[in-house]
């Protein structure tokens, strides 16, 4: 199996590190060029992971598109209410920026590594 869910997790690491660096520097002029950079690693994994999926044949789609759909809606759900907190205590559009992108990294690779973990154990139905 290529490595989905490791990818999955150095997406899902550097997108919450850059976070806490902005959040480490509230109340001053954040420097958002780490975060950037940490954002931007995350987004590549995140589409190395999924460029990966193509290729496993092969493999249970069924369940695992019935798996990222629920998980999807929950994460996204999650999201979302973080989000509306960001915009309720009014954070500047820079950082903003930087956290809503990190918050759209997490709301989609957790789901895809759950989704991926429960398929890569269920029986292959290609047929479906």
């Amino acid at each position: 199996m290529p490595p989905v869910v490791g990818l999955g997790m150095v997406a899902l690491t550097f997108a919450i590190v850059g976070g806490v660096l902005i959040a480490a520097q509230i109340g001053a002029d954040p420097s958002l060029v780490l975060p950037w950079i940490l954002v931007a690693v995350a987004v590549g994994a995140e589409i190395a992971a999924v460029a990966l999926l193509p290729t496993i044949r092969p493999f249970a789609w069924f369940r695992f598109r019935q798996v990222f759909g629920v998980a999807l809606g929950a994460y996204v759900l999650q999201s979302g209410v973080i989000e509306w907190s960001f915009l309720k205590n009014d954070i500047p559009a820079g950082p903003l920026t930087v956290l809503t992108i990190g918050l759209v990294v997490f709301a989609t690779v957790v789901p895809l590594m759950i989704a991926f973990t429960v398929a890569r154990y269920q029986e292959a139905d290609d047929a479906r």
